[in-house]
């Protein structure tokens, strides 16, 4: 029996915590926004004043170098004070949502791909605010967090949904518990991933075109990590969701061998997590024993994440095979 009640309540949850994180990203923008003019200020009075000295003056004390590189303890202005308060209030109303779907069946919310979107942009949600916590400094990535989480939900309330409901005969077993929640924990952690490696790409290049003298725009991400941070930080996201990631295939293949007799069957579903794990693996090793640890490993990385976003789209909505039942219906 399904509870119908709490299955609106979960929706309505989630249409709450879209709204509340619509408004925290348009206040994490502001504040970007706002903290690039007094370093665009200074870099200007800079020039200025090495123009007067003839080209000889030093960059002045707290300057926009020194307010680049202070990133661990930026001012909190207003804008991200308020950002912040509605990511924790947009996380409590996602959580809300998660947890109704979850009793509205008497299950685990993750048997379909809305579920397994709505479950999967939570822990990337609790993951941002985590950080944050950890270090401070990357409070100003909240428009990086927050985004993927409301284009995920958008696309689950409008392409992805599915009608609570109970659970099909293939699904009825502890694996969906063990497979599943560790399937969208990983892609969770591969997405914080690929957010900060995209920044790392733009502040990478922004760095390099300041080393050459130029002036590019975006000087909001004098506010931002600097490059080689992000990267190290990209990393050990990946590092730590690649064996989670190798847990979901083997779980899988244990789970397909007791329900459909087989550990392997050419799936989509199979190929394309496997597909995942090699360029995942490639990415790694390049990074480790070869000594990639700028853009070109970043560049591995970020056609994992392409593959991720084709397993969860193009694989599911468009290719028949035997994990069409989790589809949308």
């Amino acid at each position: 029996m399904v509870n119908e009640t709490l299955a609106q309540m979960s929706n309505l949850f989630v249409y709450s915590a879209m709204s509340v994180y619509a408004l925290a990203l348009m206040m994490f923008c502001i504040d970007l926004a706002a903290r690039s003019k007094p370093l665009q200020a200074a870099r200007e009075a800079e020039l200025v004043a090495v123009g007067a000295s003839g080209g000889s003056a030093k960059p002045a004390a707290g300057g926009p170098e020194v307010a680049a590189s202070a990133e661990g303890s930026l001012p909190r202005s207003k804008a991200l004070g308020v950002a912040l308060a509605l990511t924790w209030l947009g996380a409590a109303l996602h959580l809300g949502a998660v947890v109704c779907r979850g009793l509205s069946v008497t299950r685990v919310p993750w048997a379909n791909m809305y579920e397994f979107s709505l479950s999967g942009s939570f822990v990337v949600v609790v993951v941002y605010l985590g950080l944050i916590r950890w270090r401070r400094g990357l409070r100003t990535l909240g428009v990086f967090a927050v985004g993927p989480v409301l284009l995920t939900l958008g696309l689950g309330v409008t392409v992805l949904y599915t009608q609570a409901a109970q659970l099909v005969p293939a699904l009825q077993s502890p694996f969906l518990i063990i497979h599943v929640s560790i399937a969208f924990t990983s892609c969770a952690l591969f997405t914080v991933a690929f957010s900060i490696q995209l920044v790392q790409l733009v502040q990478d290049s922004r760095e390099r075109a300041l080393a050459a003298g130029r002036s590019p725009k975006g000087a909001f991400l004098d506010r931002l990590p600097k490059a080689a941070d992000l990267e190290r930080l990209g990393y050990r996201f990946v590092a730590i969701s690649f064996p989670l990631w190798t847990f979901t295939l083997v779980a899988g293949a244990i789970w397909a061998e007791k329900a459909w007799g087989r550990f392997w069957g050419w799936d989509p579903k199979e190929v394309w997590t496997f597909v995942i794990w090699t360029i995942y693996a490639a990415y790694l090793h390049a990074r480790a024993t070869r000594g990639w640890d700028g853009r070109r490993a970043t560049y591995i990385a970020l056609a994992g994440f392409a593959g991720v976003i084709v397993n969860f789209t193009v694989v599911n909505l468009i290719f028949t095979g035997q994990h069409s039942y989790a589809g949308i219906g």
